[in-house]
């Protein structure tokens, strides 16, 4: 008589265990009623009846995902391999567990079609300088492709492009060639610019003859420091300007002139 009471409690008390669920803060469960989408439950205690309803739980943090390793062919025509890593998460369990079969599968399949189609419209240069730019470019493309998923994706990240060593070479020998085209560039420019200055500081010089006076006694005392085993002794100017008039006047005139010729 009394296993027939306990048998009903006992099947009661399972009924109840089994229909008792307590997801996380960050959990939510999707709840189904006969095969119909009826609610999403959570945080806290849920009940669920057995064989009526079923419940999805889906996890709202973010995941990360790795993207796996792609080849990609650049627009100049040079093949790399590239991989990524994804970060997402649901912000509507609803459509993530209703309009997609696996949500994780397929945002991974999407970040690899994406970032293939993506980076196979720049130059290597791009790939190597840009990546914030197309980082963005990605994480844009993507996210606008799984909100109807109910997915939310953060960030995308370009982990590593990878090159074969004989491209390796030739992109160390563009940088090399870049230094030394740089270089003589500066150079050229260091150049002109003593050359302005020379030109304006012999303008000056010939406009005063105690700048040039003052230059030449530098250049004495430039070569005394220089040799000192040799005694230079200078010459004033005017007298080296009065035997430049003196060579002038008892130079004889060429022969061939117009005069001689008359």
């Amino acid at each position: 008589m009394l296993l027939s009471y306990l048998v009903p409690v006992v099947l009661v008390v399972l009924l109840i265990a089994a229909s008792i669920r307590i997801l996380p803060e960050y959990k939510r469960g999707v709840v189904f009623f006969l095969g119909r989408y009826q609610k999403v439950k959570g945080p806290g205690l849920v009940i669920v009846i057995p064989a009526i309803q079923k419940m999805q739980v889906v996890d709202l943090r973010v995941i990360t995902m790795d993207v796996p390793e792609q080849d990609v062919i650049s627009q100049d025509n040079v093949t790399v391999k590239v991989n990524a890593v994804l970060y997402f998460r649901v912000i509507d369990p609803e459509k993530a567990i209703i309009q997609v079969e696996n949500f994780t599968q397929a945002t991974s399949q999407l970040a690899q079609t994406t970032l293939r189609s993506v980076l196979g419209k720049h130059d290597l240069d791009e790939m190597l300088s840009e990546r914030d730019k197309l980082n963005d470019d990605i994480q844009e493309i993507i996210d606008a492709q799984t909100d109807s998923w109910g997915i939310k994706v953060a960030n995308v990240e370009i982990k590593h492009v990878d090159l074969d060593e004989s491209m390796i070479r030739a992109i160390a020998r563009q940088a090399e060639a870049e230094r030394e085209r740089r270089a003589k560039v500066i150079h050229a420019e260091g150049e002109l610019q003593a050359s302005k200055k020379l030109v304006e500081a012999a303008n000056v010089m010939q406009e005063n003859s105690a700048a040039l006076q003052l230059r030449y006694l530098q250049t004495m005392s430039d070569m005394s420091n220089k040799n000192a085993s040799t005694i230079v002794f200078p010459l004033p100017m005017d007298i080296m300007e009065a035997f430049k008039d003196m060579k002038a006047k008892h130079m004889p005139p060429a022969s061939g002139s117009p005069k001689d010729d008359a």
